[in-house]
C-alpha cells in the first residue's frame, strides 16, 4: 500500500454563523476503521444540509466528524478491515457521514459506489446526496411507479433536477415550481412538462389545470409549512406527500386534517442523516441495481452549475444561499 501523507487540508466550522466561519486547516490524514474506506477526494458536492449545519441548525450525531460534506468522488487509497469489493485506485463516489470538505475522507464501504464511467469526478461528486435522497423518498417511501404524476418544488435545485430526471426515466409525468422563466426553461429540459413560476403564480390552480382537475399522485416538497395545505389540496385520492425540507418553515397553524382523511392521503418525511447504516446501504444497493446502469448509459447526469476550489468553500456557500444557482455546486481539490 502506498504511503499516505501525514497531513491534509479540511474545511472546519469555527463556530455557527455565516459562510466566513468555514476555515481551511491542516489536520492529520485519518485512517480507516473496520468497514470504512479512505478516499482521496477529487471533488465534493455542496448541499443545503451543509449550510444548515454551518448555521448550527443541523448538527452531526455524536461521534461523527463535524466537518461538513455529505458526498464525494475520488480514488480508494486505503480500504479498512473487512472491506471487500474495492481495491486501491478504484474510482468511486459515495454518500459520506460527514467530512467531504477535505482532501481525504472516510466513507462507509456500504455507502460507496463505483464512479459511473460516463461521469467525471466533478459530476460523480454531484450524484450521491441527491440521488440517495430522491430514490429513498420518491421510489422507496413514495412507491412511485410508471404512469403516475408528480409535483416537484424547486425543479432546478439539485434535488429537483434529480427528481425530474428520474421521474422521466422511470415513466412518471412531472411538473415543477421554479423561480422565473429562465429556471423554468431548464426544468422543462430536465423533464418537467410544466414549470410554474412561484414568484408570480399560485401552484395549486396550475397543477389542477394541468392534471385535468384530478390532482397529482405525488408531491416532493422542500418547502414545508408554507406549501403544506396547498400540497394536500393538489393531491388526488391516495396521493402521497413526501416532505424533505422546510425552507418555508416547519410549523403549520390551524390545519384541517380533513383532506388527509377524505382522500386517504399519506404524508411522510425523512432526513438522510438520521437513517441507519443498514438503511443507507439498502438505498445504495438499489441505486446500483436500478440507476447506475442509467448513469453508465449517459442519461440522468447531474447538472453542475459551478465549481470552487476547496479553500473557497465560503464562496460556494454564499452562492448556494443566494439561490441564483441552477443545479449543483461542487468543490474540487
Amino acid at each position: 500500500m502506498p504511503a499516505l501523507p501525514e497531513l491534509m487540508t479540511e474545511i472546519g466550522i469555527s463556530h455557527p454563523g455565516g459562510p466566513e466561519v468555514l476555515q481551511p486547516r491542516r489536520v492529520p490524514v485519518p485512517h480507516p476503521g473496520p468497514g470504512q474506506v479512505l478516499v482521496k477526494v477529487r471533488a465534493a458536492g455542496v448541499n443545503r444540509p451543509d449550510v444548515l449545519q454551518r448555521r448550527g441548525l443541523y448538527p452531526m450525531p455524536p461521534g461523527v466528524t463535524p466537518v461538513p460534506g455529505l458526498e464525494v468522488a475520488g480514488e480508494v487509497v486505503a480500504p479498512g478491515e473487512g472491506v471487500t469489493g474495492f481495491a486501491l485506485g478504484d474510482e468511486v463516489c459515495g454518500l459520506t457521514d460527514g467530512g467531504g470538505y477535505a482532501e481525504h475522507c472516510l466513507v462507509p464501504a456500504a455507502q460507496l459506489l463505483p464512479k459511473p464511467a460516463a461521469l467525471d469526478f466533478v459530476q460523480a461528486a454531484a450524484v450521491p446526496e441527491t440521488f440517495f435522497t430522491v430514490w429513498a423518498n420518491l421510489f422507496m417511501m413514495g412507491r412511485a411507479r410508471a404512469g403516475e404524476t408528480l409535483l416537484v418544488h424547486g425543479g432546478t435545485s439539485g434535488i429537483g433536477m434529480t427528481a425530474l430526471m428520474l421521474a422521466r426515466e422511470f415513466g412518471l409525468r412531472a411538473v415543477s415550481t421554479d423561480g422565473g422563466p429562465d429556471k423554468g426553461e431548464v426544468a422543462r429540459r430536465f423533464g418537467a412538462e410544466l414549470s410554474i413560476d412561484h414568484r408570480t403564480q399560485d401552484f395549486l390552480p396550475e397543477v389542477m389545470a394541468w392534471s385535468g382537475g384530478q390532482g397529482v399522485d405525488l408531491v416532493l416538497d422542500i418547502l414545508g409549512a408554507s406549501a403544506f395545505e396547498r400540497n394536500l389540496a393538489a393531491l388526488k385520492k391516495d396521493g402521497r406527500l413526501l416532505l424533505i425540507g422546510f425552507m418555508g418553515g416547519d410549523k403549520v397553524e390551524q390545519l384541517s386534517i380533513l383532506p388527509i382523511l377524505l382522500k386517504r392521503l399519506v404524508v411522510t418525511g425523512s432526513t438522510m442523516r438520521a437513517r441507519t447504516p443498514a438503511e443507507k446501504a439498502d438505498i445504495a444497493r438499489q441505486l446500483k441495481e436500478q440507476v447506475w446502469p442509467v448513469l453508465a448509459a449517459g442519461r440522468c447526469a447531474p447538472h453542475v452549475y459551478r465549481t470552487f476550489a476547496l479553500d473557497q468553500a465560503a464562496e460556494a456557500h454564499r452562492l448556494m444561499e443566494s439561490r441564483q444557482h441552477v443545479g449543483k455546486i461542487v468543490l474540487t481539490t
